[in-house]
């Protein structure tokens, strides 16, 4: 197919779900993806911040290439080689979680926590943080605060109460003898790119313990390195009973996993299950991802590389600029306007970024961006929110 007959295609078939770029991209190379017409990107997208690897990792790649030949499927009521061999990096990653389940996505990581919480606690209430994004299935719905991705869905599940973020004084009154779970972002990536203070992190797990709570934490964004650590978490010193993770998890291969500490109980056979989780292919996939990240110090080069772009970021002298804010290489540039005319211009300039929110610009460049490249991306940054763009999003 031609470019015409591709975005014909598409536009034809698709679901109306996505707003659709005008860009076809068909191949990509570390933090670089390029268009039909071999133009090139800069990716500060990540696909949501799933190519911490970047793209085509060769040692990913290679690991897919060689599992697709031996077994792609097996449903884990059967022993594999992969998935042991992922189970033992993922199982001695946090101290006293060495059990892990896996699944296919964040949304499903998510949904197997609230319910390994509730048939745990014998429970039904949770309490999650207002800005916070968990997933788009009911249950992660219910624990995503954002209207505008709950309207039309409701009635959600019961039980799921919202409270502000980074306030201590308001988890003290909303958990309680009758709460399951707590369920919490370190660093806020849809709802804004807010980091939680090292105090309220620690006094979620004090109130938690002394209700008998269970204390999940989400880190589908955050995971496997992009905030400097290979956990979010890890910069808090607090373990969770529960951790959510996904997206970078396996180098681009969907597959999402739960972290499972010792206080989570009743985990009993046929009580949740995954027909995909677990698969040959997508664990061989997750090792390869796993050992790159470890053997490239990725977490290490993220908190390096992040507190270099900050301080450029922060450097900028533009009216448009509210606050820079982030952990590691996730960013937010929070601005006095509407960011979407911004991120136009940043595509325009063959630049990708997400939003964070109506105002914030968030950058998930994959770990391997070279210093090269954060200055050519605070370059064009600068040129679109000190330049002759001033005026957009009134």
């Amino acid at each position: 197919m031609n470019a015409d007959q591709i975005i014909e295609t598409e536009s034809r078939h698709t679901s109306g779900l996505y707003t659709k770029q005008p860009i076809i991209f068909v191949r990509g190379s570390g933090a670089s993806l390029f268009d039909i017409n071999d133009v090139e990107y800069l990716d500060c997208n990540s696909g949501h911040g799933v190519a911490n690897l970047g793209h085509a990792h060769p040692k990913v790649a290679a690991a897919i290439a060689a599992q697709s030949t031996r077994l792609m499927t097996l449903f884990e009521t059967f022993y594999n080689d992969q998935r042991a061999e992922l189970m033992n990096l993922m199982g001695n990653f946090l101290p006293g979680m060495e059990r892990v389940f896996f699944c296919n996505s964040g949304t499903e990581s998510v949904e197997a926590a609230i319910k390994f919480s509730r048939i745990s606690s014998g429970r039904s209430e949770v309490v999650a943080a207002m800005r916070g994004f968990h997933g788009r299935t009911m249950g992660s719905l219910s624990a995503t605060h954002n209207k505008k991705y709950r309207e039309g869905f409701e009635p959600l599940v019961p039980g799921f109460n919202h409270v502000p973020f980074n306030n201590i004084e308001a988890l003290e009154k909303a958990i309680t003898s009758e709460t399951a779970a707590l369920i919490l972002e370190v660093v806020q990536g849809e709802g804004g790119v807010y980091v939680a203070d090292q105090a309220y992190v620690q006094a979620a797990r004090r109130i938690c313990d002394e209700h008998g709570t269970l204390l999940i934490i989400d880190e589908v964004q955050s995971g496997f390195g992009r905030t400097g650590k290979l956990f979010a978490i890890q910069h808090y010193d607090v373990m969770p009973d529960l951790l959510c993770c996904a997206k970078s998890l396996a180098g681009g291969v969907p597959m999402g996993a739960v972290l499972i500490g010792s206080k989570v109980s009743n985990l009993n056979p046929g009580a949740h299950g995954s027909t995909f989780g677990g698969n040959p292919l997508a664990c061989a996939a997750a090792v390869a991802a796993l050992t790159a990240i470890r053997e490239e110090n990725l977490a290490e080069e993220a908190e390096r590389k992040g507190k270099y772009l900050i301080a450029k970021l922060q450097a900028i002298h533009s009216p448009l600029i509210r606050e820079v804010r982030g952990l590691g290489l996730m960013v937010g540039i929070e601005l006095k306007q509407k960011v979407q005319p911004y991120l136009k211009a940043l595509q325009e300039k063959h630049v990708l970024a997400l939003s964070a929110g109506l105002v914030t610009i968030r950058l998930l460049p994959p770990l391997v961006i070279t210093y090269a490249q954060i200055d050519h991306l605070v370059e064009v940054l600068e040129e679109v929110l000190v330049g002759g763009t001033a005026g957009f999003g009134e």
